[in-house]
Order: C-alpha cells, then structure tokens, then sequence
C-alpha cells in the first residue's frame, strides 16, 4: 500500500479557517446544549487530526495563549507548509507532526500529552474503516475525561442521490491516471456531456442539480479531496456513534449552533414523531431525514456533564460577543441548513447597536434598557443565529486576555500580509481579542499591512500613494461590472473608495478586535 493509503495527495487541500473548530467556539456549542464545557482560563492542550494546510491551527495558537496547540497531518507538503508559517510567527505553543494515524493511535509518537480538545474536519469519512479505527483509537488513548471532540463527516441521507456521481468520477480518474485536478477536470466535462445527453441517472435526479452546478464552480483543491479519494463513505449518524463508543464518547450537540434551538428547524409534528424513539442516536438520525443532511459538525464529549438551568446560565454570562462587520451591514434573516430565520428587528437591532459601540457580554446586553425583559439565555439564541451569520464572533475573555498585547497573533498577522505578494492563499487575518480569526478581501489586507502598529501611521494622501504603489507591486487590480478595471483613472476612484469605505467602517470592527 502506498503511503497515502488511497488518499489524494498530489495537490494539496484548500487553505480554509474553519472558526467552528476553536474551543471557544465549541464550548459555546457544549453550553447550548446543556453540557460542562472545558475551562478556557487555565492552561489546556488541543490536538487536530488532519490539519490541511494548517492555517487554522495557526491562527488558534496564535489568538489563544492559554492552550498548547497540536496538529498532525499526513501530507509531508501540508506539514512544512504550516511549519514556515507557525516558525515565521515563533509560535512556540504549537506543535506540527507528520505520522499516520496507526502510528498516533499505537502510542508511537513521543511526549503526547493528554488532550482537552481533539478536532478533525473533513477527515472520517474520506478515509478507510481501518483509519476510522485508528482514529477512535487515539481518541480513546489521549482524550482527557470531560474532554471535547468535534468531528465532522459525510452523512447521509443527503449524500444518497449523489452516491453514483461519485463513483463515477472516482472510477473516470482511475481509468486517465495523471494529475488529480487534470482527472477531475476532465471528469466533470465527461459529467457535462452526459447531462446534456440526458442520461436517465442525472435527467431522474433534479435533487442533483445543485451539487453538480457547484461542482463546476469548485475550486479543484477542493473537489479533487471531496470526490476522488478510494475510501470515501458517507455515514450515518448512528454509524458513529457506535464507532465512538469505543472512546467513550457522549453526543453533545453540533458545531452548527442553531441545532441547538429545534424550534428553528422543526414544527411540532415533526418533533413528535422523532421523540417516539426511544434510542438518542436514532432520534439525532432521523433529524438528518427530515433536512435531508448530507455533512454533520458533531460535537461529541468523554463523559458529559449535563447542567441545570442556574448553571447553564452562569456559564453563558461568561460568554463576549465583538462585530465583525459594520453595523449598517449587519443583517436579520439567516440562511442555515435548515432553511431561513428571521430575527425579531428591535431584538437583534438593539444588540448590534450596543456591539457597534463596543463588546458585550450576554450579561451586559440583557441590562440594556432597549432589551427589557430578556435573558442571557433567550439572547444565547440571538448569539448563536450572529454567529452563524458571520457578523459576530463569541468568545470567553479570561482566556483570550492572558496575552493582552497580543503580540503572538500580531506576529502571525504581519506572517499573513507577507504573503500578498503570492496570492490569497492566506485571507484569515488573527483577532487576539476572540481568539478565533477574521476572513477578509486582498484590499484590506493590503490596508492592514500599511496600517499594523510597528510602522507609523500615514495620512489619508500617503494612505490612497501607498496602497495604489502595492497594487501595481501585486499585479492587482479592483473589479469594476465583474472584471478587472482597466483604466487608470476609473481604478484610482475605485480604489480610493474601497479606502474610504475600509477606514470609515473596517478599521474600528478591527481596532475592537484588538487587531490594529
């Protein structure tokens, strides 16, 4: 067998930041759903099995000096990758290795600890049962008791209709061996000719249409790791729960915050005939046929404590949200897996008013004059829908101030900008304020680099010189009706107004998340 054990490894995966793997984040999660979480104000460990290109992992050791960070990934490439970037900050609590998982498992890797978090995202069910084994294994062997897993997979039903679209680009790849992203290029072009010749399978299934229209539009990095691995097996979710059982794992709740809230996504009926089930794990599936889910954030815990009311909410007291976008942009209907929400106007306009002011914590925002009658506990679902918006991050602020110059995750910040001149490979800039990061576009980072504490600030005039001087130094340009502007003049305006608009309205959401 080779060393990659049937798993793509001759591009490497997209440079993603999942900020649902943070331990803030999935201690929020554990809270909603009634369960202890990890305390985040004294020193804990936190390992991610299959790391990718690793900025996620970066960006978490950097905004969280109370954890000790580790990361392991099979990908050689992936691993130096994410070496140069941690070294480039001195990030001297993170940890990168390059072992399988068998040799993890097996106890074969040396000065371990155990762990207070363990996080795999996109990693079980692209890998054989053998793996999955070893995986549950190394749970089992370093997970702390009370310790918190979130795992992410395939999951059917929702993967169902789409099950031969994925054999078929498997064994098309297998049939014109050569590079990954070529044999996946050409295997969606074969898709498309069948599609145009209705074939029955694709002509049968309109479910299908929106799979194979992003299909298209994907990145290869990402569509070649999703289709073309030789153990790819969606699961359901009573699947895994009997392979966790081996580590000793309780169901906690999903990463996907609003699946904290039922009301949000089923009507009494359909709740009804779920609690006819006796089994928890049952139940949990048969959620998955009612949206017909196709990937699952499960949160899951060695030995869950669950709360009280009163202790449940002492716990969400603790919990600080900060904007991450202008308050003018922030909005109230939500798109999640399950469907639309729209929030309650005055509710959600009264807390972003105060968050466009400064951070608040759950507690500082039931106060509020304009929120009479209001719990932290009604305002933790407020949070949640936030949050899943991307308009606001949570975060628990004793463990995020331990290093209250942030001097690690500005380190990794200026690492970040460094790279503008390649691409934008690196759009996740690091808020040591939330301890979790910040997506943003090439023109701000660009403005980011000009603005960071070390130089002296510029004024407006020199501000508008220097980020047109970086522009034709990267070889950008700004878009105008979809494409690159052309002309000169009509790009200065274009891009002068993207200044105007970043210091008017970016820069304070990133000077309150301590980031300049």
């Amino acid at each position: 067998m080779a060393w990659n054990e049937g798993y793509v490894s001759d591009i490497e995966y997209t440079n993603g930041f999942y900020s649902d793997l943070s331990p803030h984040h999935l201690n929020f999660s554990c809270i909603l759903n009634g369960i202890e979480p990890v305390p985040l104000d004294q020193p804990y460990t936190y390992f991610e099995l299959g790391f990718g290109r690793g900025q996620t992992l970066n960006i978490l050791a950097a905004a969280n000096a109370n954890g000790q960070f580790y990361g392991n990934d099979f990908n050689p490439a992936h691993v130096a990758g994410a070496r140069a970037l941690a070294a480039s900050a001195q990030l001297n609590n993170l940890t990168l290795l390059e072992y399988s998982f068998e040799e993890l498992a097996q106890g074969r890797v040396s000065g371990l600890p155990q762990f207070d978090f363990i996080a795999l995202h996109g990693i079980y069910t692209w890998v054989s049962r053998e793996n999955r084994q070893h995986i549950v294994d190394f749970i089992a062997r370093y997970l702390k008791p009370g310790g918190i897993v979130s795992l992410s997979y395939n999951a059917m039903p929702g993967w169902s209709c789409a099950l031969p679209l994925q054999r078929l680009l498997l064994e098309f790849a297998a049939s014109f061996p050569g590079r990954s992203d070529l044999q996946m290029q050409a295997g969606i072009a074969y898709v498309q000719q069948l599609q145009s010749l209705q074939a029955g399978y694709i002509a049968d299934n309109p479910a299908l249409a929106p799979r194979l229209n992003a299909l298209v539009n994907s990145d290869p990095h990402y569509s070649v790791h999703e289709y073309l691995n030789q153990d790819w097996e969606p699961l359901y979710h009573t699947d895994v729960m009997r392979d966790v059982a081996g580590a000793k794992l309780d169901f906690a709740g999903s990463s996907d915050l609003p699946f904290a809230f039922p009301e949000l996504y089923l009507n009494a009926d359909q709740q009804a005939t779920i609690d006819l089930l006796p089994d928890a794990a049952m139940r949990e599936m048969m959620k998955d046929y009612f949206l017909n889910t196709s990937f699952r954030k499960d949160v899951l815990v060695r030995g869950a404590r669950r709360m009280g009311t009163v202790r449940q909410a002492e716990c969400l007291a603790d919990v600080h949200l900060a904007m991450l976008v202008p308050r003018a942009k922030m909005a109230f209907t939500f798109q999640t897996k399950a469907g639309v929400v729209t929030g309650n106007e005055q509710v959600y306009g009264a807390v972003c008013d105060a968050l466009a002011i400064r951070p608040h914590s759950l507690v500082e925002l039931a106060a509020l004059p304009a929120l009479p009658g209001q719990s932290v506990q009604s305002l933790a679902e407020v949070a949640a829908m936030l949050v899943t918006g991307s308009q606001v991050v949570m975060y628990f602020p004793d463990a995020a101030q331990c290093e209250s110059d942030g001097a690690a995750a500005h380190r990794l910040n200026q690492s970040i900008v460094a790279q503008l001149r390649y691409g934008d490979d690196y759009r996740v800039l690091c808020s040591p304020l939330t301890g979790s990061g910040i997506d943003t576009e090439f023109i701000d980072r660009l403005l980011f680099s000009l603005l960071i504490p070390e130089r002296e600030q510029p004024d407006l005039a020199t501000l508008r010189a220097q980020a047109a001087s970086g522009m034709a130094q990267y070889g950008r340009r700004l878009l105008k009706e979809g494409a690159a502007c052309a002309d000169e003049a009509a790009h200065r305006q274009l891009l002068n107004a993207a200044i105007d608009e970043f210091m008017r309205d970016k820069l304070p959401v990133l000077q309150q998340l301590r980031m300049l």
